[in-house]
């Protein structure tokens, strides 16, 4: 069983920044890649990022990618999501999540979530 709390969430205005990030606890952290995913209201939740279990491979949809960075510290169980540009289209509730493997896109193919974190952009 894999553990994962979410921090760092908040309000912004739009145009600033904010990082989150994701502590695992329960199993060997760098047995798994992480996932970023979010949800809107009404939305359903749509993949953000995600990262290899040693950080060399990411992916990132394409309506973050080059705005939003993931990375992680495996000494401290940590995945994080730096996000700068921020747009009123990107307030979601962002939820960290785990699987073993390779990175993966789908929220299907992650086991392990977080409870979320709320990120609000004001326009």
């Amino acid at each position: 069983q894999v553990q994962l709390v979410e921090s760092g969430g908040g309000l912004v205005q739009a145009g600033g920044s904010l990082r989150l990030s994701c502590t695992a606890s329960g199993r060997t952290f760098s047995n798994y890649a992480m996932g970023w995913f979010r949800q809107a209201p009404g939305k359903e939740r749509e993949f953000v990022t995600s990262i290899s279990r040693g950080g060399t491979t990411t992916e990132y949809a394409a309506s973050v990618k080059g705005r939003f960075t993931i990375s992680r510290n495996n000494a401290k169980n940590t995945v994080y999501l730096q996000m700068n540009s921020l747009k009123p289209d990107d307030t979601a509730i962002y939820y960290c999540a785990a699987r073993s493997g390779l990175v993966a896109t789908s929220r299907n193919e992650y086991r392990y979530w977080g409870q979320g974190t709320q990120v609000t952009v004001s326009s």
